[in-house]
C-alpha cells in the first residue's frame, strides 16, 4: 500500500510509474518513475521505500545507489527516516536524493488536492486560509 500511494503522489507531481519488477528481482527497485509515455526520456527515477520505523543506515542506501544505471537519479523513501552515516554518504551523490518522513509530509500537504480520492480519504485535508496582519507602509 506504502509504494501504491508513493506512486500516486509522484503521479501529481508529473510522473509516470511503474513497479520496480518482481519481487526478490527487482535489485530493490520499488518504484519507477519517468517523465514521458515512452520511458526514453531522463529524468528516470528508481524509488526504494521503506515504511518501517527504524532508521536506515548507509549500507542500504549504498545498495540502493548500487542499482542504478549511467544517467538514472535515486530516490530512497524511508518514513523512520536515515541515520547520520546514510545521510553524510548521500550527499556527495548528485543523483541520490533520501526522502524522510516530515519531507513526505510536506509533499503530500503540497500535491493534496490532486492525490486519488482513496488516498484523499485516508487522509482528509482541508485547505485554510488564514488572514495576514497588514503591514502599515510608510508614508
Amino acid at each position: 500500500p506504502f509504494e501504491e500511494f508513493l506512486k500516486d503522489l509522484l503521479r501529481t507531481m508529473g510522473y509516470r510509474t511503474d513497479g520496480g519488477g518482481k519481487p526478490g528481482t527487482d535489485g530493490g527497485i520499488d518504484i519507477t518513475a519517468y517523465r514521458d509515455e515512452l520511458r526514453l526520456m531522463p529524468p528516470i527515477i528508481r524509488v526504494q521505500a521503506k515504511s518501517g520505523h527504524g532508521q536506515i543506515g548507509r549500507p542500504k542506501v549504498q545498495e540502493h545507489f548500487g542499482t542504478l544505471s549511467q544517467g538514472e537519479y535515486g530516490l530512497f523513501v524511508a518514513l523512520g527516516g536515515f541515520h547520520s552515516n546514510a545521510t553524510d554518504w548521500a550527499k556527495s551523490r548528485n543523483n541520490l536524493r533520501l526522502l524522510n518522513g516530515p519531507e513526505l509530509v510536506q509533499l503530500i500537504l503540497d500535491h493534496n488536492e490532486e492525490l486519488h480520492p482513496r488516498y484523499k480519504a485516508l487522509l482528509p485535508l482541508a485547505r485554510v486560509y488564514i488572514p495576514q496582519p497588514v503591514s502599515e507602509s510608510a508614508d
